[in-house]
């Protein structure tokens, strides 16, 4: 089981307010900011549904390739309600809400690009 992951951003202003907005249909908001006197000065975000942050931002150099990262939605109407607020966020297309039965018949999914370009997903596994 993975206990938490995260992804490098080079504007934490931004990367911050992208997140909070496109991350709060799922319940996630920032947990917690690390003092900078203990990260060598970079800021470095956790987020989480309360009460443990499980999804990392930290300012630096983005991963190459940029990463993708999926969050499990508990409904389909939580997958469409995250795209609409990433794409309200500054978020970029990458695949509307729709099924994706090529993962599985029930797989219901939409793609947003973060302002670093890494592939942000919301996902639902259940039938409607």
């Amino acid at each position: 089981m993975i206990d938490h992951t995260g992804l490098s951003m080079t504007d934490p202003a931004a990367s911050r307010k992208f997140y909070e907005r496109a991350l709060a249909p799922l319940g996630y908001q920032v947990l917690m900011e690390v003092p900078t006197e203990f990260t060598g000065g970079v800021v470095v975000l956790g987020l989480g549904v309360p009460s443990k942050p499980d999804f990392w931002l930290h300012q630096g150099v983005p991963q190459t390739p940029r990463i993708h990262i999926a969050f499990r939605a508990n409904s389909r109407a939580v997958v469409d309600e995250f795209y609409r607020a990433a794409i309200a966020a500054g978020g970029k297309d990458n695949g509307p809400p729709g099924l994706r039965p090529h993962y599985h018949q029930h797989y219901y999914g939409a793609f947003v690009l973060d302002p670093d370009g890494h592939n942000i997903e919301a996902c639902c596994h259940e039938p409607a």
